[in-house]
């Protein structure tokens, strides 16, 4: 998925893009209402004269790319619920989920958007809201299900699954990490004989059979298994 940035201009008609600033504490869903529209077409009718409608959002998602059309600390009038400091025009992020093309491939895009967008708030699905919980427009229709809203709870799962999946490693799980890619590349690397296989053994050339031979470190305890198997034979110690 392509995250293209294409802001309309604050001169856009009908006060779409109004320049108010806002700082978000959720996101709010909705499809376009449009089975035939794709991104680039909503972002164009953002500002197209034939639009007089006042109506706008930050971000509109198809099945190829997401496109950012009003930064995401300004207002857009997506909510329907008027312009109060506690609106969600002037709280919200509005993301439109297309409805044309391939729409469970959409829907994975406007998934791993919304996942990333809390993400970097350091926010959960709890920050998720529909346009419906503003102003009570049967929106996002797709999740509607006849009021059951199965769809949104669907889509809330999704993403909760999409953050946990992409979750960063704590300090100390990280620490942990490192430290397992260290002894599996330990076991990788083949090494002259351990000093606890001289040890035992004495030589490490089998006798003469290998010259300066080299093993990782579970051969040369595959070894060592081996020759105590046959009464510590070749290159065995007197």
């Amino acid at each position: 998925m392509r995250y293209i940035i294409d802001h309309i201009p604050q001169s856009t008609p009908h006060n779409r893009r109004p320049g108010l600033s806002m700082t978000p504490t959720t996101i709010t869903i909705h499809n376009t209402g449009n089975s035939k529209s794709r991104a680039r077409d909503e972002r164009a009718w953002l500002a197209n004269p034939a639009n007089v409608r006042t109506a706008s959002f930050h971000i509109v998602v198809d099945d190829t790319e997401a496109i950012e059309c009003i930064p995401l600390n300004e207002v857009a009038w997506h909510a329907g619920d008027g312009s109060g400091v506690s609106s969600g025009n002037r709280t919200s992020i509005g993301i439109e989920i297309c409805e044309s093309g391939n729409y469970e491939r959409t829907m994975q895009n406007a998934v791993v958007l919304v996942a990333h967008l809390l993400r970097e708030r350091g926010w959960g699905v709890d920050r998720l809201r529909r346009h419906y919980d503003w102003s009570r427009k049967i929106c996002p229709r797709l999740m509607h299900d006849g009021g059951k809203w199965t769809g949104w709870e669907e889509f809330k799962r999704r993403v909760a699954a999409e953050l946990e999946a992409n979750e960063p490693m704590t300090k100390e799980e990280k620490q942990a990490f490192d430290a397992l890619v260290a002894r599996v590349a330990a076991l990788e690397t083949k090494i002259p004989a351990p000093a606890w296989f001289v040890e035992e053994f004495g030589s490490a050339d089998l006798g003469g059979l290998i010259q300066e031979p080299r093993f990782t470190l579970e051969g040369w305890r595959t070894l060592a298994v081996a020759l105590r198997a046959v009464g510590n034979g070749l290159g065995a110690k007197k």
